[in-house]
């Protein structure tokens, strides 16, 4: 026992700083907001500050604007990564094929995830404009269609955006699915088409199931993702129009930030972060089982 702690203490000596910088700006801060969720702290001095109780959180759920942003915040999450999972893996075996511009293919679905979300945001909301100069009106007028208002309708925003964000991020998470497939032995295939397994049986019945680790990686990383997204729909709508794309992150913010609210704010950052931590146990606790 004694020979091992010597064994495992230079990698308890690496880990030591990372924990330390961890504590500091993580837990230390998370531990504060959890105490001051329970004042009126109004974010200038601790000097007459007041324990409010459990008064900020009741008030989350009576707030218009926080309720809209959970419901965004929930269609968010479950839209934007079933569509990248299931664009991403068909995207994944046809760029894994042996075709002479498969490199090519795999840098372009990938470079959209290279730059911010925040100036991606930008730069589809002048393609997505409903004035004269958005480029995709442009087309649906030209095809002689009325324009649609992609960001400026309520009952389109919220898709928009769920849109542009897969399109973000499907290159990215294509790129994971090719690693997994990379490692799938090609004697299977081989094997299944001597017995006459057609492209199709072959997808469902050996690609798909060999590629759970990595869908369980990817929609993990998504669902995390999707929770806490800000940049990308305040860049392309600012929350709007009306409440119909504001995110339970911008809503934190907006509270703290904008109106002074830090209590409230912190309270619903505790509560939000509970609700992160549960979701990713349930779902890595659903991949395991898978």
């Amino acid at each position: 026992m004694k020979f091992r702690w010597k064994k495992e203490v230079p990698y308890l000596l690496f880990l030591f700083p990372a924990f330390i910088v961890y504590t500091a700006l993580i837990m230390w801060p998370l531990l504060q907001a959890f105490g001051l969720s329970f004042t009126d702290w109004k974010g200038y001095t601790m000097e007459g500050l007041n324990y409010v109780g459990l008064k900020n959180y009741i008030k989350i759920f009576g707030d218009k604007e926080m309720v809209y942003a959970i419901k965004n915040t929930i269609i968010y999450a479950v839209f934007n990564p079933m569509l990248v999972t299931v664009l991403a893996v068909p995207l994944a075996v046809i760029l894994n094929s042996k075709m002479k511009t498969k490199n090519f293919q795999r840098a372009a679905f990938f470079f959209p995830s290279v730059p911010s979300a925040l100036i991606l945001g930008y730069l589809w909301s002048y393609i997505m404009s409903p004035l004269d100069y958005g480029v995709l009106n442009r087309f649906v007028t030209a095809l002689g269609f009325e324009p649609i208002l992609w960001l400026a309708h309520p009952k389109v925003a919220l898709l928009s955006v769920i849109l542009v964000s897969v399109w973000n991020v499907l290159g990215w998470h294509a790129c994971i699915y090719i690693a997994q497939l990379q490692g799938i032995p090609e004697d299977l295939f081989e094997a299944a088409r001597i017995d006459g397994a057609t492209a199709i049986q072959m997808f469902f019945r050996i690609t798909l199931p060999l590629l759970r680790p990595a869908m369980a990686t990817s929609v993990m990383l998504l669902l995390i993702n999707a929770l806490k997204i800000f940049d990308l729909p305040f860049a392309l709508t600012g929350g709007g129009p009306g409440y119909s794309t504001t995110m339970l992150s911008q809503v934190i913010i907006q509270r703290g930030f904008v109106d002074k609210m830090y209590g409230r704010s912190m309270a619903a950052a505790i509560l939000f972060c509970i609700f992160v931590v549960a979701v990713t146990v349930i779902q890595r606790k659903a991949a395991r089982e898978d």
